[in-house]
């Protein structure tokens, strides 16, 4: 990827996005794109001139859209909707959410249909690359009309008259933010206002992100399952290629081939040379139910690359000086994915934590000590973080409750079906840090039931992951808190390093 990525409004890509939101890769527009801007544009000013009423240009917004708007105050209208609609309550959005909100929103703006000024889209462009971030609470879009109070706060911070968060999470004025940067307070002309904050770009942030996260989660969940089979001496019969094969899942075939590949050479995981039984469901059915995660992933996946070259304002402008109004703007697709991914960040919690209870049940664990503990009865070994792991799994439970299946009209009933999407957003986040605790307990409890197996060893999947766990966390040969631990195991899953090492030696 060049140092600079340049933007178009029709070609950014998932892994672009993520190396201008987290990576910090500068960004800069297209020739191409700067013509279209500025031919959009002057749609705008040839309909202000001639009187023509357009939506939220000459005329009011949302239920009021029937009252219109002299020319003389066409911007007033649009310095006041930033002004009224910056009603946001609750937390600062996190940094990489704001980072693609803006990103997203100038994407879509440089495609050309939504007659802003190069100014306007130049300022996004510098907010981007110099960093800055401004003030946006969590609290009050419903997903439809567009992220309007989010992007409003956005709208307020580049006047002049909100706030921006620094790298230390406070929040700062904006005026004394942009002065320290040397950069004049935004006036808003006609169209831009709209242009602005009638879009996705909330929504579209949380997904993009979301979509990346899980994918992460999802492979520190195989590796975890591989200790975990590896622990409990699972039976490898279930995770033949022909199984899946017959099911006509290709999904399932690829999970199977990554757990065999990280259980390659075991000395615990081995076929059984005498009828035991079957193993129980969290073994013997993690190629179906991975088969499902990943299904739900490619889907919302799906919707997040369409939605990184979307225009999602209204109205938007076409040649021949037309606009057209339409409901791009709203965010059910977006909010259909953000409810869809919280069901297999859950699938993974729910299933990680059975098998972290099995191996530390003494009736369960094929011949472990009770809790994996030193001295059972005089030390608790890892009893309790189970308990966390299953607080964890019973708050997602109420999380994953699906945003979009309510609606409250808004808009005096002229918008009178909403998505919810961000909502969606937030509470997956939280679905899928509690998520990747629940998967770090399991790794940790896991690590500490194979080195117990001594001198049989694991596949080789599971040996680099137990390696990689040592690195960060001791064993557990003495009750400690285990707090710091699971936090640090956490952290691993949740910035791919665990993952990285564990593949470096193991490709899966």
């Amino acid at each position: 990827m060049t140092e600079t990525l340049p933007l178009d409004g029709r070609s950014l890509t998932l892994e672009q996005f993520l190396a201008v939101v987290r990576g910090g890769c500068a960004v800069s527009l297209t020739p191409d794109a700067r013509q279209a801007v500025a031919q959009s544009r002057r749609v705008v000013e040839r309909a202000v001139a001639a009187g023509r009423p357009v939506y939220g240009v000459t005329t009011g917004f949302g239920a009021m859209s029937n009252h219109a708007v002299p020319p003389a105050r066409a911007r007033e209208l649009q310095t006041s909707l930033i002004r009224s609609h910056a009603s946001g309550a609750g937390p600062a959005l996190p940094r990489d959410i704001v980072r693609g909100l803006i990103l997203l929103r100038l994407n879509s703006l440089v495609r050309g249909h939504s007659g802003v000024r190069g100014e306007l889209v130049d300022l996004l462009v510098e907010l981007l690359n110099r960093g800055l971030v401004p003030y946006i609470p969590e609290q009050g879009s419903v997903g439809a009309s567009g992220d309007l109070a989010p992007l409003a706060h956005l709208g307020l911070a580049m006047m002049g008259e909100g706030e921006f968060i620094d790298r230390a999470g406070s929040r700062v004025a904006a005026s004394t933010v942009l002065g320290t940067e040397g950069i004049a307070p935004f006036s808003f002309v006609e169209k831009e206002g709209v242009g602005l904050i009638n879009g996705t770009a909330l929504m579209g942030s949380y997904l993009a992100l979301a979509v990346t996260d899980v994918r992460e989660l999802y492979d520190a969940a195989k590796v975890a399952a591989a200790l975990s089979f590896d622990a409990l001496e699972g039976n490898p019969e279930s995770l033949d290629d022909r199984l899946g094969e017959a099911r006509n899942l290709p999904a399932q075939r690829r999970a199977a081939t990554a757990m065999r590949a990280l259980l390659a050479y075991s000395k615990l995981a081995l076929p059984r040379a005498t009828w035991q039984g079957q193993d129980p469901y969290t073994l013997r059915c993690i190629p179906q139910v991975f088969a499902a995660v990943e299904l739900a992933i490619e889907f919302a996946e799906g919707i997040a690359r369409g939605e990184l070259n979307a225009v999602t304002d209204n109205p938007l402008v076409f040649e021949g000086d037309e606009f057209i109004s339409g409901g791009n703007f709203h965010g059910q697709p977006l909010a259909l994915a953000l409810d869809t991914l919280a069901l297999p960040v859950q699938y993974l919690a729910a299933f990680s934590e059975r098998r972290t209870a099995r191996i530390l049940h003494p009736a369960l664990n094929r011949g472990l000590p009770a809790f994996l503990a030193p001295e059972p009865g005089t030390t608790s070994g890892l009893m309790i973080p189970q308990y966390l792991a299953a607080a964890l799994v019973n708050e997602n439970a109420t999380l994953v409750d699906p945003a979009s299946a309510t609606s409250i009209s808004t808009s005096a009933d002229q918008e009178d079906f909403v998505s919810m999407g961000p909502w969606a957003g937030a509470k997956l986040r939280r679905i899928l840090s509690n998520t990747q605790r629940v998967v770090g307990i399991e790794w940790i409890v896991a690590g500490q039931a194979l080195e117990l197996r001594r001198p049989l060893s694991g596949g080789r999947g599971s040996e680099a992951a137990l390696r990689v766990l040592r690195e960060k966390v001791a064993p557990w040969s003495q009750d400690r808190s285990p707090a710091a631990d699971i936090e640090r195991v956490a952290q691993g899953i949740a910035d791919g390093s665990f993952v990285q090492r564990v593949r470096a030696e193991v490709p899966f």
